[in-house]
């Protein structure tokens, strides 16, 4: 349908303008990836956390499995952030009952990552000659990437932002709007002056920036896409909606709670020690009542690993941290390729229903 040629899908070489977003943390699997580029959207590799080799490991994974364009996801790098013992101290302290609660010890002391590992993941991305490289967090060099062929996305939360990246030369801005689950990617100014809905944020870049814009957060269906392209996004990237899909690396019991969120969900430092969307949980509350400031990122993230793995096997709903964008409830368990054919259905029926067309 003509309403889904978008410019964005002839950029990216994709049947349509959509696309699964990059999730880190082993949910994008390889699997899951294909799937969605054989159904004719963009699958998408969260790789910010994979080493190089398991990073070359994956991309190859993914390369068995399809001949369609696909993107790999990374983190722009970061400053290391100070190791303060008296503050791990008093957060150890918070989440010491609920690891008595799940038999653990005390979690060793974090340590920032090791330096330079950006640098050698954007190597591996220049070296296999990815598709499609976006990023998060700021900005990063992908002068290499582009080289070999990279079409390149960036993320803003802002016009600032989004002017930006269209100075460096992105090929497309990724809107992420406050409903948008996951981490925030604000890099340009305050973290509360980016909180903008979607239907605020994508016209207002647009109206900024010459390069195409997708809008991510909060789309669940086909109607979100449909309001995306009336908005003037030429693109749209979903994210929570595909933790359905059995090829992802989500479990029952991660779905059970992202199904039964509601409206539940917050931005907090809690996870990870960036600001990021999730559903509200009994331990997020407790971490929050406590008054004690989350490390600093990805620092806490470090420190609750061994918690969030125990909760799942130890099936504690209560105790799991589960990012996730506003209308989580909406998710189905669908297979990637059925999923991805609803959404184009039901973006069809919505923009014909706008436009009047038979």
């Amino acid at each position: 349908m003509a309403g889904l040629d978008t410019s964005v899908a002839r950029l990216l070489g994709t049947r349509y303008p959509i696309v699964q977003a990059p999730m880190a943390g082993g949910f994008t699997t390889p699997e899951l990836v294909a799937a969605v580029s054989n159904a004719g959207a963009l699958g998408s590799l969260g790789a910010a956390i994979l080493p190089p080799d398991e990073l070359r490991d994956a991309i190859a994974a993914i390369r068995r499995l399809t001949d369609r364009p696909f993107a790999v996801n990374l983190f722009a790098p970061l400053t290391p952030p100070e190791v303060d013992t008296e503050a791990i101290a008093a957060m150890q302290a918070v989440l010491a009952p609920f690891r008595a609660e799940l038999g653990l010890p005390e979690a060793p002391l974090p340590s920032p990552p090791p330096p330079g590992l950006v640098e050698a993941q954007l190597a591996v991305v220049a070296e296999a000659r990815v598709p499609v490289l976006s990023f998060t967090f700021g900005t990063l060099p992908f002068d290499a990437a582009r080289e070999a062929g990279s079409v390149i996305l960036g993320t803003a939360t802002t016009v600032a932002e989004a002017v930006e990246l269209e100075r460096l030369g992105v090929d497309a801005v990724v809107a992420q709007s406050s409903e948008a689950g996951g981490h925030r990617g604000t890099f340009a100014g305050p973290f509360e002056d980016a909180l903008v809905g979607g239907v605020a944020l994508v016209p207002r870049i647009v109206d900024r920036v010459t390069a195409p814009v997708l809008l991510a957060g909060g789309i669940m269906d086909g109607r979100g896409i449909a309001a995306a392209l009336a908005l003037g996004a030429e693109g749209v990237q979903l994210g929570t909606a595909f933790l359905g899909c059995p090829e992802g690396g989500t479990t029952a019991l991660q779905r059970e709670v992202l199904a039964g969120a509601g409206d539940a969900t917050v931005v907090s430092r809690a996870y990870s020690g960036r600001h990021a969307r999730l559903v509200r949980t009994p331990l997020l509350d407790a971490i929050s009542r406590s008054g004690v400031e989350p490390l600093p990122f990805p620092l806490q993230a470090m420190l609750v690993a061994d918690l969030r793995a125990a909760a799942l096997e130890a099936s504690r709903a209560d105790l799991l941290f589960v990012l996730a964008g506003q209308g989580s409830s909406a998710i189905r368990e669908l297979p990637a390729a059925e999923l991805v054919e609803t959404l184009v259905r039901e973006a069809e029926d919505a923009i014909r229903r706008l436009t009047g067309s038979s």
